[in-house]
């Protein structure tokens, strides 16, 4: 019986199910297992009925009962014996969650929410360039459509590296400032040069001053090669995405923030020698200090001495007394300065109110203006609450315990992991509040051109006024500058504000949302490509300004934190005010 079952392909399974058919039916069952055995049975029976003379309808009807659960057992079978087909992602979830189940791995929700928000934020960004660069070459842009693609895809990116090299500059040169210059100016002469422009006399002030008003310029200068025009589509997106990333800004804001400040600003917090050990960063330093001795921003040095005579405080130059022809000089900056203030004020505000700037269509000419002046206020709060609270960091708890409100905030800000998160969630929005103010205050170069130009000026100045310069200076001056005088001379009055409070912790949220974690990531690719060292290696452990060790050799616990990354942000160690932005107060 075996040897016919394996002659007639039968299998254990098919047995099984035979078994439990009628017991006046196996033998048919088992016989009429193959299917070419079937018909040729089917076949004889027609035939012997045939020649009997006998009815053949019974029987017909029984192999057709036949056919029909032989049909139903090899149907059986094959599901029974068939293997599920399992995507190599099924088979990895699957394995992955089997070991985990066996302890063979340990997961770190921590951790591994941290990757999951790395990994978000990453897709985001690489999203986020790719229709960037698409409506740059398919010319769907304010710049590309007035110049060659390529032309406006290799200055969008000059722009960005720019960016970075000014946003890490500055922590480098504020960091350097208590260290002996003679430590490194063997192993980094670049870097000595330029800590050597940067700290004579007050040239860290100028500096300040001056690449506070690039970085708002550049960024401007971004938003004009990136913004797209209007009803601008790219790689057959669907409306909804195009207009969300694209049309809003969206997607230019992540890839400003992430490539051209954050990513820089991590890394340069450790690595701060090597990071200006470069002649673009010189070059960086004197563009800066030559548009604060251009006299261009003079203006907040007149807002400052008002407010230094009001609370009594010295400016304190470490010049010696200006002589007469030098007072000269500065007051007459001083006036040119305010003059270019309140001309590029009124043209701005001229634009908006006829409509005629790239502020979103269906927005009224009136809530353009006040959603303009609400945003340099939120831009100013934001970059003077970082100074006060820096000024009240070591007041007397007793003291500071007087004014709750006040020590409320500088608490929040100062507890736990939250120094760190706040900088970075505040540099999140002053630089999303700088782009919608670039889009607001920017000229509409398509109407002046079919139209009367502002205020009657030739086509040349016009054509300037379009860059968007006027709004940089306004957005300098009134929503930067002026706000770090004032929180420097009253900054328990400053963090009393109640909306204070309401920014730090949207500060945290962005911060905790992860939607630029991937600047760790970038920053840990970065770092590596350019070979940089922390700078313990070069100089040894340095402790609150000091150098406790010159000369003692590579520190190998310092190589060894850097060989791995934590997207989190909790390796790289706590980043101060001066290794983020801008806290320096503005003296004379």
């Amino acid at each position: 019986m075996a040897d016919i079952e394996k002659d007639m392909g039968v299998s254990s399974a098919e047995e099984a199910m035979i078994n439990e058919l009628p017991s006046t039916k196996k033998k048919e069952q088992n016989a009429a297992s193959g299917e070419e055995d079937l018909d040729l049975k089917k076949a004889d029976t027609y035939d012997t009925a045939s020649l009997s003379g006998e009815s053949v309808g019974d029987e017909d009807k029984d192999v057709h009962d036949i056919d029909i659960e032989k049909d139903e057992i090899m149907d059986k079978t094959k599901i029974t014996n068939q293997k599920p087909h399992r995507s190599i992602i099924v088979a990895g979830v699957e394995s992955f969650w089997y070991l985990c189940s066996k302890g063979k791995i340990k997961i770190n929700i921590n951790s591994t929410v941290a990757v999951i928000k790395c990994l978000i934020s990453l897709g985001l960004l690489v999203f986020s360039i790719t229709i960037i660069m698409a409506a740059i070459f398919s010319r769907q842009t304010e710049m590309a459509k007035n110049i060659h693609p390529i032309f406006a895809f290799i200055f969008f990116w000059f722009l960005i590296i720019w960016l970075a090299m000014m946003e890490g500059g500055q922590g480098c040169l504020v960091g350097l400032q208590p260290l002996d210059k003679s430590v490194y100016v063997k192993s980094h002469p670049v870097t000595f040069k330029n800590t050597t422009l940067a700290h004579k006399d007050d040239n860290m002030d100028r500096f300040i001053v001056g690449r506070q008003f690039l970085v708002v310029l550049v960024i401007f200068l971004i938003n004009m090669c990136g913004a797209s025009i209007k009803d601008a589509e790219v790689l057959n997106l669907p409306t909804i995405l195009t207009e969300v990333f694209l049309a809003s800004g969206v997607a230019m804001m992540l890839t400003t923030i992430i490539v051209g400040q954050l990513t820089a600003q991590v890394n340069a917090a450790v690595c701060m020698l090597d990071f200006i050990n470069s002649y673009f960063m010189l070059f960086t330093c004197y563009v800066s200090l030559f548009i604060e001795f251009s006299g261009m921003l003079h203006s907040v040095y007149l807002v400052q001495i008002i407010f230094a005579r009001i609370t009594g405080k010295t400016t304190g130059s470490s010049k010696p007394p200006r002589s007469r022809i030098q007072d000269f000089f500065f007051w007459a900056r001083v006036l040119v300065s305010f003059a270019i203030l309140v001309f590029a004020l009124a043209v701005t505000l001229q634009a908006l109110f006829d409509g005629n700037t790239n502020m979103w269509s269906g927005v009224p000419s009136a809530v353009s203006v006040v959603i303009f002046f609400l945003l340099l206020s939120f831009v100013g709060l934001m970059d003077g609450m970082q100074i006060a609270a820096f000024a009240l960091v070591n007041l007397p708890e007793e003291e500071l315990q007087i004014y709750p409100r006040t020590s409320a905030n500088c608490k929040l800000i100062f507890s736990d992991q939250n120094l760190q998160a706040f900088l970075i969630g505040r540099q999140i929005c002053v630089a999303c509040f700088m782009f919608v103010v670039a889009r607001i205050s920017t000229l509409n170069a398509d109407y002046y051109n079919n139209n009367d130009n502002i205020v009657g000026v030739s086509d040349g100045l016009q054509n300037f006024f379009n860059t968007g310069l006027l709004g940089a200076v306004v957005l300098t001056v009134i929503g930067s500058l002026i706000w770090r005088i004032v929180a420097s001379s009253f900054p328990i009055a400053f963090m009393s504000n109640p909306l204070i409070h309401f920014i730090i912790h949207t500060c945290l949220l962005l911060e905790k949302s992860g939607i630029c974690s991937s600047a760790w990531l970038l920053a840990f690719c970065h770092k590596h490509i350019m070979k940089y060292q922390i700078d313990e290696v070069y100089i040894g452990f340095v402790e609150k300004g000091a150098v406790a060790e010159i000369g003692a050799g590579v520190n190998e616990k310092g190589q060894d934190e850097i060989t791995e990354i934590d997207v989190s942000g909790k390796s790289w160690g706590s980043v101060d005010s001066s290794q983020v932005d801008d806290e320096t107060v503005v003296p004379v």
